[in-house]
């Protein structure tokens, strides 16, 4: 799968067009946005993720022999343009929001700017990469806040929507802070953190509890987690448990990574309970993992019973994004520039629905942050010939309820420019070498420069502003 040829993974419709345009010549460089209407969860912000496969698929972007032959067998397209899909290449340029990035919605978190056929020929699978490994980052993050510095460990594997989903999808939630994955395939393909303990069938195979557990010590003495809700967790997991650190403790075998995972129950209530037992043997240190269809805010909830509970193995929740089905990023036309042109014209996508109209113009973002804190003011969009000082005032207002405005003083703020190149000219130009874990601390960073307000779960304050000339200019 992961040799997969993905230049067919786009839409009919793309390619009917390609060969009307190229039927139809015409020189027009293109301006096309993907970006996000709404926050998932209702939140305050999301997580950028799916560039690296986006990058991948971009460089790999060729018709074969085999896809060429197949859409023949369609009977729809003619021979010259067949001929001119064999010999197809990418010739644009890409913008990007770098991957771990916090980032907001109505703003471009991927522009292209190519010949027409080739910006519309590779929408759906941008749309694909970015949309779900977005929201499962997003996720991961909210769920990874709601744990409060307890490590989380994604185990969705068996309950993701396919095995795309699976081994994207927990490298997505490891770059939204989760700690590691139990997918082996993840960890072997981005160098990450592979984590678990054994099953109930493990326990279930052996004549007792007790010498299941005695084997499972002495196979990893070293990293000896022992799920202990097989039949009963006070009255025979958790002794039992206790009863085999004892005995590796009176061994002199050192317990450096040693505990107990509960997988069903109160758990709130058998936490603290299993807490107790184990203090009162002297094994106050223990881990006490916690797993059983967890998400943001049960793990939230827990935490607020006082539950013992310091590591969480997060599944289904997580990887299928319980609570928001997709993402809902598009790929909008914002801007034509024909041959002999100069600049770019912008293209505005009208609506009676408010939130469906686009904003319109080759674009750029910049972040910009309280000098004193560091938190994220606004995002400021403008075009992209635009530029603006830190030594400069800047006016900035809500693009939906206008009469809303700040006047930031120069010398309050500082400015970053969110977009990266990616692409220039077909030729991938992008030399971020960061390793998943590397993103996994980037975006730990960028959520530290969100507002408390921005993070809460209910009612989250809304980041996002854009200058008030700027709409002036093409209204």
């Amino acid at each position: 799968m992961r040799a997969s040829n993905l230049t067919l993974m786009t839409d009919l419709y793309e390619l009917t067009m390609m060969q009307g345009y190229f039927k139809n010549p015409t020189d027009q460089i293109v301006v096309f946005d993907a970006f996000y209407r709404t926050n998932p969860y209702d939140g305050g912000y999301a997580v950028s993720c799916g560039l690296s496969q986006v990058i991948e698929y971009i460089k790999g972007l060729h018709f074969s022999y085999e896809d060429i032959e197949y859409l023949r067998s369609l009977g729809i397209f003619e021979e010259a343009f067949l001929e001119y899909l064999a010999g197809f290449h990418f010739t644009g340029s890409i913008w990007a929001v770098p991957e771990g990035t916090v980032m907001f919605p109505r703003e471009p978190m991927l522009k292209v700017a190519a010949p027409i056929m080739e910006a519309q020929l590779i929408e759906p699978a941008i749309l694909n990469m970015l949309n779900h490994q977005s929201m499962i980052a997003t996720k991961a993050a909210r769920v990874c806040m709601a744990a409060d510095g307890d490590g989380v460990m994604e185990f969705g594997l068996r309950r993701a929507q396919g095995p795309d989903a699976g081994i994207y999808g927990a490298r997505a939630a490891v770059i939204g802070g989760c700690v590691g994955t139990s997918n082996v395939i993840t960890g072997q393909m981005f160098d990450v953190p592979v984590l678990g303990t054994h099953a109930h069938s493990w326990i279930m195979s052996f004549p007792s509890e007790y010498e299941a557990f005695k084997a499972y010590a002495k196979q990893y003495p070293n990293n000896c987690t022992l799920l202990v809700d097989t039949y009963d967790v006070l009255d025979s997991g958790v002794p039992n448990a206790i009863r085999v650190f004892k005995e590796m403790r009176e061994a002199g075998i050192p317990l450096t990574k040693y505990g107990i995972r509960i997988d069903s129950g109160d758990l709130a209530y058998l936490s603290k309970r299993a807490y107790k037992m184990l203090a009162e043997a002297g094994f106050e240190d223990a881990i006490i993992c916690a797993s059983s269809d967890l998400d943001e805010y049960l793990i939230m909830s827990l935490k607020a019973q006082g539950a013992k509970i310091n590591q969480w193995g997060v599944g289904t929740a997580l990887i299928t994004s319980k609570g928001w089905s997709a993402f809902g990023g598009v790929y909008k036309l914002a801007a034509i520039k024909n041959k002999g042109d100069k600049e770019f014209t912008p293209k505005i996508k009208l609506s009676e629905n408010s939130e469906k109209i686009t904003n319109p113009g080759d674009k750029k973002i910049y972040r910009i942050y309280d000098r004193e804190s560091g938190k994220i003011r606004a995002d400021l969009i403008c075009l992209q010939e635009e530029t603006f000082s830190e030594d400069e005032d800047i006016l900035l207002f809500d693009p939906i309820e206008t009469w809303k405005k700040t006047k930031l003083k120069a010398g309050t703020f500082t400015l970053r420019e969110v977009l990266v190149p990616v692409f220039e000219n077909g030729t991938c130009v992008y030399n971020d070498t960061a390793s998943t874990m590397e993103l996994r601390s980037r975006c730990m960073r960028e959520i530290d420069t969100l507002w408390d307000e921005t993070k809460r779960f209910e009612n989250p304050h809304q980041v996002y502003r854009i200058k008030a000339a700027l709409l002036e200019e093409l209204s």
